[in-house]
């Protein structure tokens, strides 16, 4: 294992981890069955039967994986 060959001050070592800031993630607003959904683009989203059953996986109109 590593270790410094001195000890790195509080304030270094505050400063470093400040600089790490969480993000909102992007979100994309589609109108779907006249109800406004907001989705994250990119990613394949699970469709449902109408008891809420996850059925498969669908990205761009197109089945690609099993749920």
């Amino acid at each position: 294992m590593a270790v410094p060959k001195r000890k790195k001050s509080r304030s270094n070592t505050r400063h470093r981890r400040s600089a790490w800031k969480a993000s909102a993630p992007t979100l994309v607003k589609t109108v779907e069955n006249g109800r406004v959904v907001y989705s994250r683009p990119h990613q394949a989203k699970v469709v449902e039967d109408s008891a809420g059953t996850p059925l498969f996986l669908e990205y761009k109109g197109r089945k690609v994986a099993d749920a």
